[in-house]
């Protein structure tokens, strides 16, 4: 019954309250005049793990701005970052007094998952510079040899630097930032010579499905515990190595529901910065001896049902709303609840019961 249809391509689904930005006057204090003075080589040849610095990330420019920096003739704007003012390590100090004096001036630092009541632009600037700056905090040693690594490119990979000046012969370590004249050579570390992928900042893939019934009248949402009563989603996990994105939605959605799919169809993505997925949309349609709901093969839902589409469109006008939130004005509760608008879930849904996206005309 599925066509092969294509939704739009999909960034983000945000709208709602607008981000907040900070001039370089403003974190000056904490991160320096320059904190980009020395040369990526003069930053390997000199690097001291026990010396911290704030994280720093580089999100690119903002080409509205006209008199901002030029390179290269081809590239124009205001340029963008994104620090990690995080009080610890030898900068704590001036981190704690920079937060104080954001906080002073009625700024708020966002928590949990509130990107999903921001504008598009807004959300995929956030988006970039959480997962960016999570990565980075996450991997603060070498996956090969075990050493504490360092970031360069501007935050977008980490190196394992052959020596160490935060390390002095004849010690087992020091506290002092002071560059000591006898640093340690560390031992060789495959990150060093030809293999030097293991340092980027990495995606995991996600699938998110809306699956369809057989018929083509019904959707397949379940639950965990966490969730608000009422409240379902669509189906979601991680795509496992070597397994594609049709195989990962129809293992995923037997092992959480114990429904058995056919034909699988990519609808869209969007980015999740929780702390680095992509979540890919899929529509899927279960095959008509496979409808049949079985939580034994995965304890990760409380529940799993099939809704008619008519009790979904009601919960898609009156229903929405994000796990901590109440529902929408004209909901009754005991009604089915469905994640808010600017989610993916949302929109594969929808998609099935509002745009007919499994028996449209072929689109692209």
């Amino acid at each position: 019954m599925l066509s092969r249809k294509f939704g739009k391509e999909v960034a983000n689904y945000f709208s709602g309250v607008a981000l907040q930005f900070v001039k370089f006057q403003d974190v000056q204090p904490l991160i320096g005049d320059n904190p980009f003075s020395k040369t990526e080589d003069q930053m390997i040849e000199e690097y001291n793990s026990t010396a911290t610095n704030p994280q720093m990330v580089f999100l690119g420019l903002d080409e509205k701005v006209k008199e901002g920096l030029v390179y290269k003739d081809a590239y124009h704007g205001a340029p963008m970052w994104a620090v990690d003012v995080t009080p610890i390590g030898s900068h704590a100090d001036r981190a704690k007094i920079l937060v104080e004096e954001l906080q002073s001036r009625g700024l708020t630092f966002l928590e949990g998952r509130i990107i999903l009541s921001l504008p598009a632009p807004e959300a995929a600037v956030y988006a970039q510079s959480r997962a960016l700056l999570d990565w980075n905090a996450r991997n603060p040693f070498c996956a090969a040899c075990g050493q504490p690594t360092l970031s360069v490119n501007a935050g977008g990979k980490r190196v394992c630097p052959p020596k160490d000046f935060g390390q002095v012969k004849g010690s087992i370590g020091s506290t002092s930032p002071a560059v000591p004249l006898d640093p340690i050579e560390r031992p060789p570390c495959a990150t060093r010579g030809k293999i030097t992928n293991l340092s980027f900042p990495r995606t995991d893939p996600t699938v998110i499905m809306a699956v369809v019934s057989s018929d083509g009248q019904k959707v397949l949402l379940g639950r965990q515990n966490r969730f608000p009563p009422y409240w379902y989603s669509a189906l979601a996990g991680f795509i496992e190595p070597a397994e594609s994105i049709e195989e990962a939605v129809r293992r995923e959605v037997y092992e959480e529901s114990g429904v058995t799919c056919g034909r699988v169809v990519i609808h869209s993505s969007q980015p999740w910065p929780y702390p680095a997925n992509l979540m890919i949309g899929a529509i899927a349609q279960s095959i008509p001896s496979g409808e049949t709901i079985d939580l034994g093969n995965d304890p990760e839902l409380e529940s799993a049902k099939w809704f008619p589409f008519d009790e979904v469109r009601e919960a898609l006008r009156v229903g929405t709303s994000g796990l901590g939130e109440p529902a929408g004005p004209g909901y009754e509760e005991g009604n089915l609840r469905l994640p808010p608008a600017t989610a993916i879930a949302n929109r594969l849904v929808a998609s099935l019961v509002e745009d007919n996206f499994h028996g449209g005309a072929p689109r692209i």
